[in-house]
């Protein structure tokens, strides 16, 4: 079976993960940005952010001529087959989701479509809510080719399903691909891609509708949001009984088979480009539609307070007062293999952190510089340490934010010579006894007082 060429419309975590994964199957890849500092960075093999294992892939296949970036839509939508729709579709301040790009990419498809011939099938991959393909990105196709959807050109709704920090994994081997189809050309052809791709892997192909396909990305995400915040709900009462450690507690309640225990973690928070913004997103849609969205509303609660949380730990411990003390917070990324900080739970802490006037200083493996473009121009202000040591040194109090491999295995002589006072709130539960015990002061999320000796 001849493979199609394939265009990619977005260079960020979505568009460039999917666009070298297919380069690397042997599909000839356009990827498409408006930003040819990007376009020129990917060419030289360079992927213009930090996600675990995409630089070598990129690399990789830019020097076999597989993948190659341009500027612009056109191009890319006139040497292609397939092409996805990856831009993205951030919060605006209502919580609904920005659909500016999504209508900017259907416009230049479009118009680029009235050029060609031959069909070509339109995918939107980015996360939209149900009716956006349909009420949309279709009509603008069509307005803008002056061709119709089904006869002259194919329309699906594909949503990606990546974590990130182990986006090119989830891309090479996903739990499924979810179709959702104008009609029955377009599903098909899409599904023979997606058969080429995934050739002997044993990835089920889910059909359905478009409005359906849309709502399946919203649901898994708050789905594993709510999770997550329920975990973090059990795991502050489990604080407040004696001997209760919230990880034993998930890992006996995930242990039925009718609950899956992956997002059963307590921690400090979820973050990212998708829980955040995907919760926000469906709480609007939910309200447009007549319904009141009390469980996520909630979920969404959870999350907020914890960051506040884990202040709150710092001020019990340090009997209230946080003014003048030096924190070091180890994380800033939002989580491990990635760079991204955005909706991070190291943001809302140091925000916290700062409005009872404590010292700031943070280290991350990754996300340094982004951290510094994040904060700049705001009125909080952080220092930044080239190592971990120099971000313990001569600190009241660390706080764990990230779960890098580095920070799992530091030791306790290593915060007991460098703190000032060797105190751990460990907001991703990485530490086991011989930390716990051997530090001055250790509080873990989820995690209550220790049993008096018989």
């Amino acid at each position: 079976m001849k493979k199609p060429r394939i265009a990619i419309l977005g260079t960020g975590y979505v568009g460039l993960v999917a666009a070298a994964v297919f380069a690397d199957r042997g599909f000839q890849v356009i990827t498409s940005s408006q930003d040819q500092e990007k376009v020129d960075q990917i060419n030289r093999g360079k992927a213009p952010f930090f996600e675990e294992g995409l630089d070598p892939l990129v690399e990789k296949t830019i020097k076999e001529g597989t993948l190659r970036a341009v500027h612009g839509r056109e191009e890319a939508v006139l040497a292609s087959d397939i092409l996805f729709i990856a831009v993205g579709t951030p919060s605006l301040m209502s919580g609904e989701a920005d659909l500016r790009l999504i209508k900017e990419t259907a416009e230049a498809i479009g118009t680029a479509l009235k050029e060609k011939d031959e069909y070509t099938l339109v995918v939107t991959r980015s996360t939209v809510v149900p009716s956006t393909t349909r009420q949309l990105v279709l009509p603008l196709l069509e307005q803008h080719s002056g061709k119709k959807a089904g006869k002259d050109f194919g329309v699906c709704m594909s949503p990606e399903f990546l974590r990130q920090g182990a986006a090119v994994r989830d891309t090479q081997s996903p739990d499924s691909v979810v179709i959702g189809e104008l009609d029955e050309r377009s599903g098909d052809t899409l599904e023979d891609f997606s058969n080429q791709v995934y050739a002997g892997q044993d990835v089920p192909v889910l059909r359905m509708n478009l409005e359906s396909a849309e709502l399946v990305k919203y649901g898994r995400n708050t789905f594993l949001a709510m999770n997550i915040s329920y975990a973090n709900e059990l795991a502050r009462l489990a604080e407040t009984i004696t001997g209760v450690d919230v990880a034993q507690v998930v890992r006996g309640v995930g242990a039925d088979w009718r609950i899956n225990p992956a997002f059963l973690n307590a921690g400090c928070g979820y973050g990212g480009s998708c829980f955040p913004k995907d919760v926000k997103a469906l709480i609007s849609f939910a309200r447009t539609r007549g319904v009141e969205p009390q469980l996520l509303e909630a979920v969404e609660e959870v999350n907020e307070q914890q960051a506040a949380h884990m202040v709150a730990i710092a001020r019990q411990e340090m009997e209230g007062t946080l003014k003048g003390k030096r924190f070091a917070l180890l994380g800033l990324s939002f989580k491990p293999g990635t760079d991204d900080m955005r909706e991070a739970p190291s943001i809302k802490i140091a925000n916290h952190l700062y409005a009872h006037e404590a010292e700031i200083i943070a280290y991350d493996p990754k996300a340094i510089p982004n951290a510094r473009e994040r904060f700049i121009g705001d009125t909080i202000k952080i220092d930044y340490a080239d190592s971990i040591e120099a971000c313990l040194e001569g600190a009241e109090c660390c706080m764990i934010l990230t779960e890098w491999e580095e920070f799992k295995a530091l030791s306790a002589e290593v915060f007991n010579r460098c703190m000032k006072r060797s105190f751990v709130i460990d907001g991703r539960r990485v530490f086991d006894e011989s930390v716990r015990g051997a530090v001055e002061t250790y509080r873990g999320i989820g995690l209550g007082a220790k049993r008096p000796a018989a």
